[in-house]
C-alpha cells in the first residue's frame, strides 16, 4: 500500500516548529510494511491544500494529513478538504457535546468558534481524540482514503496508532505478513561510525532492513524483519540483532524502547542502591533525567547544583587549594565532588559533573566542551574526561548523557 503524508500549518512553513508528525507517520507506516510515496508540507491556504491533495491522490492509496483542526481562523483544514471535493460540511452533535463536556470538566470558558471542531465533510467518519478537543476524520474519495488528525504530536500519534492504522489495514487487506522490529540504542559513536561497524553484515540475506536514527546525543538502530511466517521473522531478527550487538557491544545501553535512565533505575532498584548527584556544568539535568522515572525517590536521595567554587567548597568539602591548583574543571575536583556528595547524603553512590559548556570559559588546555565526570562508592572512584564540540545547550545534553552512561557502566562493573 502506498501512503502520502501532508502536514498543514503556517508554523511549519515559516520554521517556527519542527515537523515531527511527518517523521513519526513515515517511520510507523514503513514498519507496517507500507510504502511512503511522498511527504509534503503546506501552509494554511485553500488553493495550496487542494493542489497538494490532488497531487498526492495521484500517487497513493491513502493520505494522512495532520494540522489545522483547531478553533482559530487559520485552522482551515476541514473546510479546505470539503471545498476541494465539493462536499458540504455537517455538524456532529455527539462531537459537539463531547467538546462542551471537556470545557465544563476543566472549567474552561466556552467560545463559539470551538463549534468548528465539530464540523466534518459529508461522508467523513469521525476519529476520536482521547487527548484533546479536536477529533479527526477519515474521508473516502474514489476508492482512496484521506485521514486527518490534529497537529499536536501527542494527539496525532495516539490517533494514528489507534484509529488511522487499524482503518487502513481493514480497508486495504493484504496477505498476512509478520513484521517484527527491534530498536538498539547506543551512545558514544557517531552515526557514520555506527554504520561503518555494521557495514559487513548482509542484512538482505537475512530478510532484515536496517535504519539509522540519530536522537541526539544517542544513535538508534532499528531492525525490521518481515516474513509470511512469524517464527522465521523472529529468527531472522534475532540473528541480525546478534550480529549488530557483537560489533557495538560497548556502546549499546538498551534494546527496545527503554531509556538510559530507565535502565539505570532498574539496576539501582534491583541492587537496592541509593545515589546522590552533584552537578556543576549540567545544572541539574542529570537529576532531572533520573527523576523522569516513576519511583526514582526509592534510589535518588538528593541532587545538588554546586555551580560556584564556593558551593563546591562549602557543600561538598572540596578543598579550596585543590580548586586553586587544578581548577574547578579537573579530574581532582570531579572525584572529590562525587565523594563529597555521597558522604553528605549517606548514599551508596555519588555522581558528579564539572565542565565548560561554553561558548565562553574555555582555554587552550581546557577548551569549550571539556567535561570531567566521576562516580564513587565506598570502595573506589572512577573519573572520565571527555571533550565535545557542540554549542552550550547540546554540550549540556551530551555531558548529561555521558554521566548517565558512566553510571550505568559502573553499576554493571564495566568501568575498568
Amino acid at each position: 500500500m502506498r501512503i502520502g503524508i501532508l502536514t498543514i500549518g503556517n508554523e511549519l512553513m515559516n520554521g517556527r516548529i519542527a515537523d515531527t508528525n511527518a517523521s513519526f507517520i513515515a517511520r510507523e507506516a514503513n514498519q507496517q510494511g507500507w510504502t511512503v510515496e511522498a511527504i509534503m508540507s503546506v501552509s494554511d491556504d485553500f488553493t495550496a491544500i487542494k493542489d497538494r491533495l490532488d497531487y498526492l491522490l495521484s500517487l497513493t492509496d491513502a493520505i494522512i494529513c495532520s494540522g489545522g483542526l483547531g478553533p482559530t481562523a487559520d485552522d482551515i483544514t476541514t473546510e479546505a478538504i470539503a471545498k476541494a471535493f465539493g462536499l458540504p460540511l455537517y455538524m456532529d452533535e455527539n462531537v459537539l457535546n463531547y467538546i462542551k463536556d471537556i470545557f465544563t470538566k476543566f472549567n474552561f470558558r466556552w467560545v463559539e468558534n470551538n463549534v468548528k471542531q465539530a464540523m466534518f465533510p459529508q461522508g467523513a467518519e469521525v476519529i476520536p481524540n482521547a487527548r484533546g478537543t479536536a477529533p479527526g476524520f477519515c474521508l473516502p474519495i474514489n476508492g482512496k482514503l484521506i485521514f486527518v488528525v490534529p497537529g499536536v504530536p501527542a494527539e496525532a500519534k495516539l490517533m494514528i496508532t489507534n484509529g488511522v492504522f487499524p482503518a487502513l489495514r481493514k480497508h486495504f487487506p493484504q496477505e498476512e505478513l509478520y513484521i517484527v522490529k527491534q530498536t538498539i540504542r547506543t551512545f558514544g559513536l557517531g552515526e557514520a561510525a555506527v554504520d561503518d561497524r555494521v557495514k559487513d553484515i548482509d542484512f538482505n540475506s537475512l530478510g532484515v532492513s536496517i535504519g539509522f536514527y540519530p536522537v541526539f546525543p544517542e544513535n538508534h538502530i532499528v531492525l525490521i524483519a518481515q516474513s509470511n511466517h512469524r517464527e522465521e521473522a523472529q529468527k531472522n531478527l534475532q540473528q541480525a540483532q546478534d550480529e549488530v550487538t557483537a560489533r557495538l557491544q560497548n556502546y549499546i545501553f538498551a534494546f527496545g524502547e527503554q531509556t538510559l535512565e530507565e535502565v539505570i533505575a532498574g539496576i539501582l532498584t534491583a541492587k537496592k542502591l541509593t545515589i546522590a548527584v552533584a552537578e556543576s556544568c549540567t545544572g541539574g539535568m542529570i537529576s532531572s533525567r533520573l527523576t523522569d522515572v516513576s519511583g526514582s525517590s526509592n534510589y535518588l536521595e538528593r541532587g545538588l547544583v554546586t555551580y560556584s567554587n564556593a558551593a563546591k567548597i562549602s557543600m561538598l568539602g572540596v578543598p579550596a587549594e585543590i580548586i586553586e591548583k587544578h581548577g574547578a574543571v579537573s579530574e581532582e575536583t570531579a572525584r572529590l565532588m562525587a565523594e563529597g556528595v555521597r558522604k553528605l547524603a549517606g548514599t551508596n553512590l555519588g555522581l558528579a559533573s564539572t565542565g565548560i559548556a561554553g561558548p565562553t570559559g574555555g582555554n587552550k588546555e581546557k577548551p569549550v566542551g571539556t567535561v570531567y565526570l566521576a562516580v564513587a562508592d565506598s570502595k573506589q572512584t572512577v573519573c572520565r574526561h571527555y571533550a565535545y564540540r557542540w554549542d552550550r545547550k547540546r554540550n549540556k545534553e551530551v555531558f548529561t548523557e555521558a554521566a548517565l552512561f558512566l553510571l550505568k557502566n559502573f553499576l554493571e562493573g564495566k568501568h575498568s
